[in-house]
């Protein structure tokens, strides 16, 4: 399956899950990521957003919705698949959208966000979802070429505070500014009623990640509840 930008009309007023797990717990394992994926999308969910390659490939094999890909190299700065070659290996191993950091930072490579999604577009059957921190990373990027635009840096990036819950100022922004693109509510989205929130300040689609796949946090949240 080829994904097309006209085809993106089928995750609207949809729920994205992020299935990702942490270097080290039990279970960052790719198919532990796709028994994962396969149970969200019973549940519901419209497309599955994975992190590392092993982890695309077990999910583009385990279901039949879109997967959103990545690949993180590095905890600070731009770390989100950051370069060029980084973003092609990810649509090599099978995802249909090509996460990036889409901020305006420099690059470790050295590439300019256009030339970044454009090398995606030329060398790849992927669309390119831009990270973005703030209004004027959305802004760019879609100058740059992103085919979707994502708040999932917003409050990352040292432009906007970190908000306890998604950034819903920074959704209506970039809504109004109506770029033709579709935007992803993503960060820090813990309740179905954030989850709705974001939709009404004009998300076009949300990712859910740590309120529905990672036990350890979710477990969390109840113990120190109960204290």
């Amino acid at each position: 399956m080829i994904l097309s930008p006209e085809a993106l009309g089928s995750l609207q007023g949809g729920l994205i899950v992020s299935c990702q797990a942490y270097p080290g717990e039990p279970m960052r394992d790719p198919r532990t990521t796709a028994q994962f994926a396969a149970s969200a999308v019973i549940g519901g969910a419209a497309a599955v957003r994975v992190q590392g390659l092993s982890d695309v490939q077990h999910a583009r094999a385990a279901v039949e919705v879109p997967v959103i890909g990545l690949w993180k190299d590095g905890h600070d700065g731009v770390f989100i698949t950051p370069t060029l070659r980084h973003a092609l290996a990810v649509a090599n191993a099978g995802a249909h959208v090509v996460a990036i950091d889409g901020t305006r930072r420099e690059r470790p490579d050295g590439l300019t966000l256009a030339r970044t999604v454009a090398g995606i577009h030329a060398e790849s059957h992927a669309l390119v979802m831009a990270d973005c921190g703030s209004f004027e990373d959305a802004a760019a990027a879609v100058d740059a070429g992103a085919d979707l635009i994502g708040t999932t840096l917003a409050g990352y990036s040292g432009e906007r505070r970190k908000t306890q819950g998604p950034d819903l100022e920074l959704l209506e922004q970039i809504a109004a500014a109506d770029f033709g693109v579709p935007l992803i509510a993503e960060g820090r989205l813990h309740t179905p009623a954030q989850a709705r929130q974001a939709l009404d300040a004009g998300a076009f689609a949300v990712v859910v990640g740590t309120a529905i796949t990672h036990p350890a946090t979710i477990t969390g949240w109840f113990a120190d509840a109960l204290k």
